[in-house]
């Protein structure tokens, strides 16, 4: 599929590589859109920012870490 979005999408260091299981983000001023990597003409969440980077530092860092 190729992307009608004028967004450079973006997907995890840690996504894995069957590409069944990621989803993509883009930067766009105040806010992070969010969308499937594999529906990259479906429906996109905006997040904002500060929401965007709370919900980051929240997840757990590390191997070992569940």
């Amino acid at each position: 599929m190729t992307s009608l979005s004028p967004h450079e999408w973006f997907k995890s260091s840690y996504s894995g590589g069957s590409g069944t299981e990621c989803v993509e983000c883009a930067r766009e001023v105040g806010s992070i859109l969010v969308r499937d990597s594999k529906r990259d003409r479906g429906p996109v969440i905006a997040v904002q920012h500060q929401t965007w980077i709370l919900f980051v530092d929240s997840l757990p860092r590390g191997e070992g870490d569940h």
